[in-house]
């Protein structure tokens, strides 16, 4: 079921169908970190180096130098690490936008003959974005301060992955077709194969430039299990 559901949102990244949010996601998703590499290295280089620097003692010239040095190659691989761990939150919120056009297009052309969901509104939409922005940045940030134990800091990446992203998107497209509280409860019935899903989004999004297309494939991925598992479940309700 998950295979299948994996299998049926890979083809959709390229179809016809969804090729213009396809190109939309990646270039806005470029643009945002272009934008955030450069404010990030101006705020280095107007606030942090000059403190950095006048902590260099003085009649010292000769150290300056080299620390100048040291401090950049420090500032760009701190600059890499924060937009790895920005880039599922940035590519998040993206996408965030258009998943209701790729949910459409798949209820549309794979579920025919079963009622259509509903768009979330545009401030739900929105909210629920942020809400996930703090979600996934705290999630990485413990999973980055475990980066030092050996053994366990590949293991906690993909633990918080794919919890949060497989809980997330399962949600959205559950709340195409259910009340939010009622697709909360949905979600958690079905926990383990909701976590096994999510474990692949995190698969996904490891894979460098690939992971920029991380959303796209996890709201197909979704759509597709939330249909089989009602299908499975057809007399589930909140209340």
């Amino acid at each position: 079921m998950i295979l299948d559901a994996a299998r049926l949102s890979l083809a959709n990244l390229f179809a016809p169908e969804t090729r213009g949010v396809f190109w939309k996601v990646i270039g806005l998703t470029l643009l945002a970190l272009v934008v955030l590499w450069f404010a990030l290295r101006e705020s280095f280089v107007a606030f942090a180096l000059p403190f950095l620097e006048g902590l260099v003692p003085a009649g010292m010239p000769d150290w300056a130098g080299l620390l100048a040095v040291v401090f950049g190659m420090a500032a760009s691989i701190g600059l890499a690490l924060v937009l790895a761990l920005l880039l599922a939150p940035v590519t998040a919120i993206i996408a965030g936008f258009f998943l209701d056009d790729v949910a459409e297009v798949i209820e549309t052309r794979d579920y025919p003959a079963e009622p259509p969901g509903t768009a979330l509104p545009l401030g739900a939409a929105i909210l629920g974005s942020l809400k996930f922005l703090g979600i996934v940045v705290l999630g990485n940030l413990v999973a980055l301060a475990l980066l030092l134990v050996p053994g366990v800091n590949l293991v906690a990446f993909f633990l918080v992955n794919g919890y949060l992203l497989g809980r997330e998107f399962f949600e959205f497209a559950a709340m195409r077709h259910r009340p939010p509280a009622e697709a909360r409860l949905f979600r958690a019935k079905h926990a383990s194969t909701v976590l096994i899903a999510g474990l692949l989004i995190a698969a996904f999004l490891a894979v460098p430039v690939v992971n920029l297309l991380t959303p796209l494939f996890a709201a197909g991925l979704m759509v597709h299990l939330h249909k089989a598992l009602s299908r499975r479940d057809p007399a589930f309700s909140a209340g």
